[in-house]
């Protein structure tokens, strides 16, 4: 059984939604356009809740930092102009996260604004007291993004269980000092994975919910992100 917890952060990519045919598609649709050989679907995703740039200096070893800037410019205009027509949410997603009680906010490598125009279109925006996304500053698996939500919630770590898919979202949520709950589908290599030692593993959004018996839990007053790393 896992506890109710006053906060929940969620990464978005493989956690609430699949959206890996619209990212995979708008980069393969960038790698064709530069000559790069085809590569599979499950390389591309596996690339999923990381920086871009990971996976096109390693697809174009000799790339420039102006090359890689200007793929990373090329597949933001792709992605956008998908209009997310292939991603949907996970199976349970939706009533998980309407009947989980405590107040839930974003921790994603997407940018907030892509993350506010994602979870508007599933119907899912009104149920997050703060979206956060990675808006220039160091992308999970730093704690950046979690600190910041955490921040954006008037939260503490000890509130917090942070829910992920990824390598980069255990190490992310480690780094943070949170508790962390693996979800067993999704991009992962859940054999990496388990090397953080996450607290829990679901299969469904809504083992959580169950969890919690429709118990509003409310944070308790916090101090800000820097007061909590010091």
């Amino acid at each position: 059984m896992i506890p109710p917890f006053p906060v929940y952060l969620f990464d978005v990519d493989g956690t609430l939604l699949e959206s890996a045919p619209d990212i995979v598609g708008a980069t393969r649709q960038v790698l064709a356009a530069h000559g790069a050989p085809p590569l599979s679907f499950s390389y591309l995703s596996s690339f999923i809740g990381k920086q871009l740039r990971e996976l096109f200096v390693e697809v174009f070893p000799d790339a420039s930092d102006e090359f890689v800037e200007q793929l990373t410019q090329e597949y933001r205009e792709t992605y956008w102009a998908r209009e997310h027509a292939s991603t949907k949410p996970y199976p349970g997603v939706l009533e998980g996260i309407r009947a989980l009680g405590g107040r839930k906010g974003t921790a994603t490598t997407k940018s907030t604004a892509t993350t506010r125009v994602v979870l508007t279109k599933f119907g899912l925006i009104d149920c997050f007291a703060h979206v956060q996304g990675t808006d220039g500053f160091p992308a999970k698996p730093h704690p950046d993004v979690i600190w910041r939500a955490l921040d954006g919630l008037g939260a503490q770590p000890e509130d917090c269980l942070f829910v992920g898919d990824s390598t980069s979202d255990m190490a992310a949520g480690r780094a943070a000092g949170v508790r962390i709950c693996a979800v067993d589908y999704g991009y992962g290599n859940h054999e990496e994975m388990r090397r953080y030692e996450p607290d829990y593993w679901i299969s469904d959004l809504r083992e959580l919910s169950a969890s919690t018996h429709g118990v509003q839990v409310e944070a308790p007053p916090s101090t800000t992100a820097a007061s909590r790393r010091s």
